[in-house]
Protein backbone atom coordinates (compact mmCIF):
# COMPACT_ATOMS: atom_id res chain seq x y z
CA UNK A 1 0.00 0.00 0.00
CA UNK A 2 1.08 3.35 -0.83
CA UNK A 3 2.18 6.27 2.11
CA UNK A 4 -1.06 8.46 -0.04
CA UNK A 5 -3.24 5.40 0.17
CA UNK A 6 -2.63 5.44 3.86
CA UNK A 7 -3.11 9.08 4.34
CA UNK A 8 -5.83 8.57 2.73
CA UNK A 9 -7.35 5.82 4.83
CA UNK A 10 -6.30 7.62 7.83
CA UNK A 11 -8.18 10.50 7.09
CA UNK A 12 -11.50 8.48 5.94
CA UNK A 13 -11.51 6.44 9.52
CA UNK A 14 -10.68 9.90 11.53
CA UNK A 15 -13.67 11.60 9.61
CA UNK A 16 -16.08 8.70 11.44
CA UNK A 17 -14.47 9.46 14.81
CA UNK A 18 -16.98 11.00 17.63
CA UNK A 19 -15.12 14.31 19.49
CA UNK A 20 -13.99 11.63 22.40
CA UNK A 21 -12.72 9.15 19.90
CA UNK A 22 -10.69 11.91 18.35
CA UNK A 23 -9.65 12.99 22.18
CA UNK A 24 -8.36 9.28 22.75
CA UNK A 25 -6.56 9.23 19.35
CA UNK A 26 -4.66 12.24 19.99
CA UNK A 27 -4.28 11.00 23.99
CA UNK A 28 -2.49 7.79 22.50
CA UNK A 29 -0.29 9.31 20.17
CA UNK A 30 1.14 11.65 22.74
CA UNK A 31 1.55 8.81 24.78
CA UNK A 32 3.08 7.04 21.83
CA UNK A 33 5.70 9.96 21.51
CA UNK A 34 6.44 10.19 25.20
CA UNK A 35 7.28 6.13 24.94
CA UNK A 36 9.55 6.71 22.00
CA UNK A 37 11.45 9.53 23.74
CA UNK A 38 11.80 7.09 26.95
CA UNK A 39 12.51 4.14 24.71
CA UNK A 40 15.39 6.33 23.17
CA UNK A 41 17.12 7.32 26.62
CA UNK A 42 16.75 3.81 27.94
CA UNK A 43 18.59 2.89 25.10
CA UNK A 44 21.28 5.70 25.14
CA UNK A 45 21.34 4.91 28.45
CA UNK A 46 21.84 1.08 27.75
CA UNK A 47 24.55 1.85 25.08
CA UNK A 48 26.25 3.82 27.47
CA UNK A 49 26.91 1.35 30.16
CA UNK A 50 27.50 -1.41 28.00
CA UNK A 51 30.53 0.77 26.17
CA UNK A 52 31.65 2.19 29.76
CA UNK A 53 31.82 -1.59 30.40
CA UNK A 54 33.66 -2.71 27.61
CA UNK A 55 36.57 0.14 27.34
CA UNK A 56 36.93 -0.37 31.26
CA UNK A 57 37.53 -3.69 30.45
CA UNK A 58 34.68 -5.14 33.33
CA UNK A 59 32.74 -6.55 30.82
CA UNK A 60 32.58 -10.00 31.50
CA UNK A 61 28.75 -11.23 31.75
CA UNK A 62 29.94 -14.20 34.33
CA UNK A 63 30.12 -11.45 36.84
CA UNK A 64 26.80 -10.94 38.60
CA UNK A 65 26.81 -6.98 39.06
CA UNK A 66 27.29 -6.57 35.28
CA UNK A 67 24.74 -9.11 34.37
CA UNK A 68 22.20 -7.49 36.30
CA UNK A 69 23.19 -4.07 35.12
CA UNK A 70 23.23 -5.01 31.50
CA UNK A 71 20.34 -7.45 31.42
CA UNK A 72 17.97 -4.60 33.73
CA UNK A 73 18.92 -1.94 30.91
CA UNK A 74 17.59 -4.54 28.68
CA UNK A 75 14.58 -5.59 29.95
CA UNK A 76 13.89 -1.76 30.60
CA UNK A 77 14.00 -1.13 27.04
CA UNK A 78 11.61 -4.09 25.91
CA UNK A 79 9.09 -3.14 28.59
CA UNK A 80 8.88 0.16 26.75
CA UNK A 81 8.59 -0.72 23.59
CA UNK A 82 5.81 -3.93 24.61
CA UNK A 83 4.01 -0.86 26.07
CA UNK A 84 4.44 1.25 23.09
CA UNK A 85 3.19 -1.89 20.74
CA UNK A 86 0.74 -2.22 22.40
CA UNK A 87 -0.41 1.35 22.19
CA UNK A 88 -0.06 1.28 18.50
CA UNK A 89 -2.36 -1.84 18.16
CA UNK A 90 -5.40 -0.17 20.03
CA UNK A 91 -4.31 2.73 17.67
CA UNK A 92 -4.91 0.51 14.42
CA UNK A 93 -7.82 -1.41 15.90
CA UNK A 94 -10.00 1.52 16.60
CA UNK A 95 -10.05 0.00 20.26
CA UNK A 96 -9.86 1.86 22.96
CA UNK A 97 -9.71 -0.59 25.76
CA UNK A 98 -5.73 -2.73 25.98
CA UNK A 99 -5.87 -6.24 25.61
CA UNK A 100 -5.75 -7.83 29.28
CA UNK A 101 -3.36 -10.06 28.17
CA UNK A 102 -0.95 -7.69 26.89
CA UNK A 103 -1.00 -5.71 29.88
CA UNK A 104 -0.51 -8.96 31.65
CA UNK A 105 3.11 -9.80 29.35
CA UNK A 106 4.40 -6.26 30.81
CA UNK A 107 3.40 -7.01 33.80
CA UNK A 108 5.34 -10.45 34.04
CA UNK A 109 8.27 -8.37 31.91
CA UNK A 110 8.38 -6.05 34.62
CA UNK A 111 8.34 -8.64 37.84
CA UNK A 112 10.46 -10.79 35.44
CA UNK A 113 13.50 -7.43 35.13
CA UNK A 114 13.18 -7.19 39.10
CA UNK A 115 13.85 -11.03 39.61
CA UNK A 116 17.09 -10.20 37.05
CA UNK A 117 18.30 -7.03 39.05
CA UNK A 118 17.29 -8.65 42.64
CA UNK A 119 20.42 -8.93 44.72
CA UNK A 120 19.22 -12.26 46.43
CA UNK A 121 22.26 -11.63 49.29
CA UNK A 122 20.50 -8.80 50.54
CA UNK A 123 16.85 -9.72 49.44
CA UNK A 124 14.39 -10.90 52.47
CA UNK A 125 13.05 -14.06 51.81
CA UNK A 126 9.35 -13.06 51.79
CA UNK A 127 9.77 -10.35 49.19
CA UNK A 128 11.21 -13.50 46.65
CA UNK A 129 8.27 -15.25 47.60
CA UNK A 130 5.58 -12.08 46.74
CA UNK A 131 7.48 -11.80 43.71
CA UNK A 132 7.07 -15.44 43.15
CA UNK A 133 3.44 -15.33 43.68
CA UNK A 134 2.96 -12.64 41.98
CA UNK A 135 4.69 -14.54 38.87
CA UNK A 136 2.20 -17.60 39.42
CA UNK A 137 -0.67 -15.38 39.66
CA UNK A 138 -0.11 -13.45 36.66
CA UNK A 139 0.87 -16.33 34.41
CA UNK A 140 -2.32 -18.00 35.48
CA UNK A 141 -4.23 -14.93 34.40
CA UNK A 142 -1.88 -14.92 31.15
CA UNK A 143 -3.36 -18.69 30.72
CA UNK A 144 -7.20 -18.17 31.47
CA UNK A 145 -7.05 -14.96 28.77
CA UNK A 146 -5.55 -16.38 26.31
CA UNK A 147 -7.23 -19.90 26.74
CA UNK A 148 -10.39 -17.34 26.49
CA UNK A 149 -9.47 -16.12 23.86
CA UNK A 150 -8.65 -18.88 21.73
CA UNK A 151 -12.36 -20.05 22.57
CA UNK A 152 -13.64 -17.24 21.53
CA UNK A 153 -11.94 -17.18 18.41
CA UNK A 154 -13.37 -20.19 17.97
CA UNK A 155 -16.82 -19.63 18.14
CA UNK A 156 -15.80 -16.35 15.75
CA UNK A 157 -14.77 -19.06 13.14
CA UNK A 158 -17.33 -21.35 13.50
CA UNK A 159 -20.08 -18.48 13.33
CA UNK A 160 -18.70 -17.66 10.37
CA UNK A 161 -18.88 -21.13 8.73
CA UNK A 162 -22.04 -22.10 9.98
CA UNK A 163 -20.81 -24.57 12.09
CA UNK A 164 -21.43 -24.75 15.33
CA UNK A 165 -19.89 -25.93 18.42
CA UNK A 166 -23.14 -28.54 19.04
CA UNK A 167 -23.12 -29.43 15.37
CA UNK A 168 -19.51 -30.53 15.45
CA UNK A 169 -19.95 -32.06 18.18
CA UNK A 170 -22.73 -34.07 16.66
CA UNK A 171 -25.77 -32.96 19.64
CA UNK A 172 -28.72 -32.67 17.92
CA UNK A 173 -30.95 -28.89 18.64
CA UNK A 174 -34.12 -30.91 18.56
Amino acid sequence: MTVRRELTDAIDRWRVLTLYQRFERLVLLALSGLIIVVVLAALWNLLLRVLSLALSDTLDPTRYEVFQAVFGAIFTVMIALEFKRSILVSVERSETVFQVRTVILISLLAILRKFIILDLQTTEAMKVLALSAAVLTLGAAYWAVRDQDIRLERVRRDGRTGHTPQAQAGIDDR
